[in-house]
């Protein structure tokens, strides 16, 4: 008989801005000419937004900007079912300067001379957990 506490189960939005503060790659799903579009990008968390770094003439800044977007981020293994998926939905809105933490972290997602930064706040949080949790990880602590 399966183990239940190996199953999905739901993550608390603690635990999943700490895993999202983990990844660095997402994708942010938007909609693009009246049709739905997915861009991986590479982000890091920043007091509770998502702060995503573009090349500059993406588009994603522009098509993004003042718009309820979801994003998506995730650690799953790919030889089982195990890790964990996190799904955000909130504003975004185009950022000329997303601080220096972040954009050091994502200059290799920018490139040239004038990067663009989408900064998503996390206003509805979900995420799932498959398989058992890391021995010795504790979540919870996200601010």
């Amino acid at each position: 008989m399966k183990d239940l506490k190996d199953g999905p189960r739901s993550l608390t939005r603690g635990e999943c801005l700490d895993l999202m503060s983990t990844a660095r790659v997402g994708r942010v799903v938007f909609t693009e000419q009246a049709l739905p579009a997915v861009m991986p990008v590479g982000f890091v968390m920043d007091g509770g937004d998502a702060v995503v770094g573009v090349p500059p003439g993406s588009g994603l800044a522009a098509a993004t900007d003042g718009t309820i977007v979801a994003f998506e981020a995730d650690d799953l293994d790919a030889t089982g079912p195990s890790g964990w998926t996190v799904t955000v939905i909130g504003r975004a809105r185009a950022v000329r300067d997303p601080g220096d933490h972040a954009r050091e972290a994502l200059r290799a997602w920018t490139g040239g001379p004038s990067p663009e930064f989408v900064r998503i706040s996390c206003q509805r949080v979900t995420g799932r957990r498959l398989g058992p949790s890391p021995t010795g990880v504790r979540y919870g602590t996200a601010a």
